[in-house]
């Protein structure tokens, strides 16, 4: 059928996409309400909207282009903060927390495939890519949906889910610290100190301070944005035979060589150790230069933008409510196995809210909790575990779609 703007218009409909994700990250930075919805959703909301009203087409070599070469530049371009001699040095105890929380993810996503696997068309493909992201975050979902060729109904309809599942995730974190069973049963020195501090009344503004600090503006130079531009393309570039070869020379004649099929076999992988390799190899130099994590979140935007155009509203609110089951069991059985977890190991509330925080919704949402809270000593540990979780949520998104015959 007709559009407004034909498929093979490849220079409006980039225009088109760019001046969507403008809007939105305006948006999302000015507004309560639209932080709230995040802009990544609004992305997925405002071009399903304009794909059924036939504005623009279901399909295009534009969209491909993103998921082809932007898409992959991403990975390298959010992980070169990824130093892991700096992650395991400076997150401490937390790392193992994480750890745990990461294996509910995945005993909540095999819980999760058998209750929906019969009512969603795409399960093994949304296990997969919902694993990655509760366990490292976005650009692992984004990983995953690539790797698996998840359809754009399932991209889309996984994401409206999250987005519905996180608002009970973030509102049951900030009330479990305060509920008279978890306080009686865990420790809490995190807020006997904020108590301490309200009763002598000192200032509390550190975590105030830390956040100005961490989302201020940086400067980037012309070189830096040269750099990572080209450093992100070469992983990207060599990734790509060597998981070619892996794919081939590895045989799939059991479960186990079929994971490691899968696993060396997928260029997400191979991106991410190599980025990881780099970012700990040359953390003095790569952490000095500015915008990658801009450009990284940026190609992000532009990858949602793509995946709802096929998308029919009708099929996303049917088939919503089981997405939304699965993530709800997900998430409820991280939180169990981090609470498990912070009680056998004698740590706080505090430290098992923060990590299950780091799990599902990533290292920035943890660092924000931790803000909110004022439990000032796990705002940067907090946002370290989260970058872990970007390097090893591959890795627990192919091991459950190997699984699964994703």
């Amino acid at each position: 059928m007709t559009t407004l703007i034909a498929a093979e218009n490849h220079i409006a409909l980039f225009a088109l996409l760019c001046a969507i994700c403008a809007l939105v990250i305006y948006l999302e930075q000015k507004y309560a309400w639209a932080a709230k919805i995040t802009g990544c959703i609004m992305v997925l909301l405002i071009t399903l909207v304009l794909s059924n009203l036939k504005v623009i087409p279901e399909s295009a070599a534009a969209y491909d282009f993103v998921g082809a070469y932007l898409v992959p530049m991403a990975l390298p371009l959010l992980l070169f903060k990824a130093d892991i001699k700096s992650i395991l040095k400076d997150s401490g105890r937390l790392t193992v927390l994480f750890l745990i929380g990461a294996i509910g993810t995945c005993a909540g996503s095999v819980i999760a495939f058998f209750v929906v696997s019969g009512q969603i068309q795409e399960a093994p493909k949304f296990i997969a890519m919902i694993t990655g992201s509760y366990i490292g975050g976005g650009i692992n979902f984004v990983a995953m949906a690539d790797n698996y060729g998840a359809s754009g109904t399932t991209v889309a309809t996984a994401n409206v889910a999250d987005a519905l599942t996180m608002m009970f995730f973030f509102f049951a974190l900030m009330v479990i610290p305060s509920i008279q069973f978890f306080r009686k049963h865990w420790l809490h020195p995190h807020e006997d100190r904020i108590e301490a501090v309200n009763a002598t009344g000192e200032d509390k503004g550190e975590a105030a301070t830390s956040a100005a600090a961490y989302w201020g503006k940086r400067e980037i130079s012309l070189f830096d944005i040269a750099f990572e531009i080209g450093l992100s393309l070469v992983i990207v570039a060599v990734a790509a035979p060597i998981s070619e070869f892996f794919s081939t020379v590895i045989p799939t004649s059991n479960f186990v060589l079929n994971f490691f099929n899968a696993l060396l076999g997928s260029k997400y992988l191979i991106i991410t150790l190599l980025s990881v390799a780099v970012a700990t190899a040359f953390s003095d130099k790569i952490s000095k230069i500015g915008g990658a994590q801009e450009m990284g979140t940026y190609f992000i935007y532009l990858f949602f933008a793509t995946m709802s155009a096929p998308v029919s509203i009708r099929l996303l609110v049917g088939d919503a409510p089981w997405f939304f089951v699965a993530c709800m069991i997900i998430v409820i059985i991280n939180i169990v196995f981090v609470l498990a977890g912070a009680k056998f190991l004698h740590f706080g509330i505090e430290e098992a809210m923060v990590c299950s925080n780091a799990n599902i919704g990533g290292g920035s949402t943890a660092m924000a909790l931790a803000i909110a809270k004022n439990w000032t000593a796990l705002i940067i540990p907090g946002l370290l575990v989260g970058t872990l979780g970007n390097v090893i949520g591959n890795f627990f998104g192919i091991l459950m779609g190997t699984l699964f015959g994703a």
